[in-house]
């Protein structure tokens, strides 16, 4: 990340402070914290004022750090370590923050960053002939899965195309930049895969009942004990909870544990979510005892 520091003193302006609009904003976040902890909004107090001004200003970060009773250099360390404050002035339309961290570079950030030089400026943080559009390359901004994207003031545009991004820097352009819907640009929800849904959609296939014993996927398993039920906590590691799951996955008597495999312990052991307890406790040397004891 690049060194971020205050414009020069030649831009910033004399004073700062709150409008009448932003005043009461301003006030109810600090009441959101108790005494002594107001510093906690300095962030949403800072924005702001970006918001107000366009860019925070060291007046601004002076009376933000006034206004909650703490020194000015927290105040300022907090503006210049995060990318969100613009800490000189920006485009008054738009100001394009591209992200270049490497998932997005592998998805085409560098073409996007092309894009800008051409219709904005070739410099960073230097505005168009017009001072309406500026941009500059960041770090990442937390949208990967919907690479490459932007971030325009406090909104990502996500899964660009240069293409896509020409329009949105001429919609900005024209002053209609909030007809322009942040998020995704390609047309899937939020982080969905591209390709639709493929889970959780209503297509699930339900789960077949287990209606005879087989042995064609792992263990034989039962959809009900043939006859009484085996008291499987007489295995120590079992218990209630765990006897309960067991019949839920077919397992009701000892023969049938006796009969385990490696593979089929495997697969159980996968099942229970409990890796190595059958293996620890040996489950299927008690059920044989179990089983041979009732045989007598």
């Amino acid at each position: 990340m690049s060194v971020r520091r205050l414009a020069d003193s030649a831009v910033q302006p004399a004073n700062f402070a709150f409008s009448r609009a932003n005043s009461p904003v301003a006030n109810n976040w600090v009441k959101k914290y108790p005494d002594g902890r107001q510093a906690s909004a300095v962030i949403p107090l800072l924005m702001i004022a970006q918001e107000q001004e366009g860019w925070v200003t060291k007046p601004a970060i002076e009376h933000v750090a006034k206004m909650l009773d703490m020194p000015f250099i927290r105040a300022l360390e907090v503006a210049t370590f995060y990318t969100q404050f613009q800490l000189a002035p920006v485009g008054t339309r738009a100001h394009i923050q591209v992200c270049g961290t490497t998932p997005c570079m592998l998805r085409g950030s560098e073409a996007l960053m092309e894009v800008c030089k051409r219709k904005i400026n070739p410099h960073q943080f230097e505005t168009n002939s017009g001072g309406t559009l500026s941009w500059e390359e960041v770090e990442c901004q937390g949208a990967c899965v919907n690479a490459p994207m932007v971030m325009i003031f406090k909104d990502t545009y996500e899964d660009l195309t240069p293409e896509r991004l020409e329009e949105i820097i001429d919609t900005f352009e024209a002053g209609k930049g909030k007809s322009v819907k942040p998020g995704p640009q390609n047309g899937r929800t939020c982080s969905e895969p591209e390709g639709g849904l493929t889970t959780l959609n209503g297509a699930e296939k339900p789960k077949k009942t287990i209606k005879t014993a087989t042995k064609t996927a792992g263990p034989a398993r039962l959809s009900k004990p043939d006859g009484k039920a085996d008291d499987l906590k007489l295995i120590s590691g079992v218990g209630p909870k765990l006897e309960k799951t067991l019949n839920g996955l077919g397992f009701w008597h000892f023969a049938q544990i006796a009969k385990w495999t490696q593979k089929d312990i495997a697969i159980v052991d996968d099942e229970l979510s409990f890796k190595g307890r059958i293996e620890r406790d040996d489950w299927v040397k008690q059920a044989k005892v179990l089983v041979k004891g009732r045989q007598k």
